[in-house]
């Protein structure tokens, strides 16, 4: 008995400490400014760490529009599999939730459940910006056009990196040739 005691005692430590989770990391940081006339239209996904809706998308580019009340429809489109596959849509409303900065949203696919949407990194040119999730989990690399420029690709790896995210779990979306 007093052996048993003994061992528990001595695994107690390990117990606990394989129960620890790793120390909250400091919040995302958007960029500056956003312009949002600047910012609409047609974005393609080029790398992401999935969610569940988006496991096997090929092709997909998410599509802001402004709408008259301030809000911003989104539409984000995709093909399944394969990208000869139909293409599909899904769509959303996003409401900024910082108008000093328009860089963090609220972004409502289903009612009444809103996801945070923080531009975390912009291109000067607005050629090329990183969407990221406050606990890190959801990445968006995107770029206006199917294909990115491996240095940009780096550049933008290079900043989810400096803002806490595993770079090892995104992984690029494919899409198709430029025209």
């Amino acid at each position: 008995m007093r052996s048993t005691l003994h061992l528990l005692a001595a695994l107690l430590p390990l117990m606990l400490a394989s129960c620890a989770t790793r120390p909250p990391q400091p919040p995302l940081t958007t960029v500056p400014h956003v312009d949002l006339q600047r910012f609409m239209g047609d974005w393609y996904v080029i790398g992401t760490i999935p969610w569940i809706v988006e496991k096997d998308n090929v092709g997909t580019m998410d599509i802001y529009s402004p709408r008259p009340d301030g809000k911003i429809d989104i539409r984000y489109v995709f093909h399944k599999k394969s990208l000869d596959a139909p293409q599909r849509e899904m769509k959303a409303v996003a409401t900024v939730v910082d108008t000093t900065t328009n860089a963090r949203w609220a972004v409502q696919f289903l009612w009444p459940f809103k996801a945070p949407f923080l531009v975390i990194d912009l291109a000067p040119d607005y050629s090329r910006t990183t969407i990221g999730y406050p606990d890190r989990s959801l990445i968006w690399i995107m770029a206006r056009t199917p294909q990115l420029d491996e240095a940009e690709y780096q550049k933008a790896l290079a900043e989810a990196a400096r803002q806490g995210y595993d770079t090892s779990r995104i992984v690029r979306v494919p899409q198709p040739t430029a025209p």
